[in-house]
């Protein structure tokens, strides 16, 4: 009788053990996975949070991030207003949920098990007690870190990795083909408009800048550099455009209330790129946008209009 009784507490000895070694065995690195609840710990910028180990009700409150996860499979449950206008997503989001800074009761609503967003929202506790919130500071990251980062949250490093390796080899042989069209050293500058306001802008804040600056390779003006690259943009008068003016003028065409008649004056008429013919148009609202989505549509739209100008 005594050795069953020992026998018995032997195995449950060994049973709580292999619970514990299992809740203790997860992945080093920015998360560990609880097999217990199914969750995995998160090293975000505000300290380790728990999340789903998959998430399936994401909400993307940052505007950037939502062709991120749907690169990765995930479709979100809930974005902001901005992504709804990404042409390059071609419907993938017409029927998912807008929710505003304003509208937290809507949020609320459809039952997120993850949140995403910038962490200079204003909402952040309010959306914290919702769901498990990461908020990521937008300048922290380059654009191909931001994508291993979304990677890392959702449970989906490996496929984002997979995608960057994809996007360097393919930057490669894109810029190849623009620099036999247009030389190694052609300069470029990205300009936009909203309202009034101009703006010019760095190597990493959307607008096909990842793609002309870092993917293919072409330079700033010297001015630019100076003044934007560090920032990430500027604001300037349209006076003053022909100072950050290169070889080739990638010109955003602005929200609705863009005021584009700087086009028209002798000012703009007197630049260089603008007398060769070498300004190209593009969609602000798609290309506001540096996901992987929009990245290759920007890249094959940009290789083009540089390699068929002539």
């Amino acid at each position: 009788m005594r050795i069953h009784k020992k026998r018995m507490l032997f195995s449950m000895i060994m049973m709580v053990m292999a619970v514990l070694l299992a809740a203790c065995g997860g992945n080093a690195g920015q998360s560990t996975t609880d097999s217990t609840s199914q969750t995995r710990t998160y090293r975000s910028e505000q300290g380790d949070i728990k999340v789903p180990a998959k998430p399936q009700r994401v909400a993307v409150l940052a505007a950037t991030y939502a062709g991120n996860l749907l690169k990765l499979g995930i479709k979100p449950i809930a974005v902001n207003e901005w992504p709804k206008g990404n042409k390059f997503y071609e419907g993938q989001l017409d029927d998912v949920e807008v929710v505003t800074e304003d509208s937290v009761e809507k949020l609320l609503a459809l039952n997120p098990d993850l949140i995403i967003t910038y962490s200079n929202d204003k909402n952040l506790k309010k959306y914290a007690q919702i769901a498990p919130t990461v908020a990521f500071t937008y300048e922290k990251y380059d654009y191909l870190q931001q994508h291993i980062e979304i990677g890392k949250l959702v449970g989906k490093e490996k496929e984002a990795r997979e995608w960057v390796a994809q996007w360097q080899e393919k930057a490669k042989a894109e810029r190849k083909k623009v620099q036999a069209a247009i030389g190694e050293n052609a300069t470029a500058t990205v300009l936009e408009t909203f309202g009034k306001d101009m703006y010019v802008y760095g190597k990493n804040w959307g607008r096909g800048t990842e793609v002309i600056y870092q993917a293919l390779g072409l330079k700033p003006t010297k001015k630019l550099e100076q003044d934007v690259f560090g920032p990430g943009y500027k604001a300037i008068s349209k006076e003053v455009i022909p100072q950050y003016a290169g070889d080739y003028l990638f010109v955003g065409q602005g929200d609705d209330s863009a005021d584009n008649s700087f086009m028209q004056t002798d000012v703009w008429k007197g630049i260089p790129a603008v007398q060769k013919n070498q300004v190209i148009l593009f969609d602000s609202k798609s290309f506001y946008f540096n996901d992987p989505i929009s990245l290759e549509k920007e890249m094959e739209f940009i290789v083009d209009s540089l390699t068929k100008r002539k």
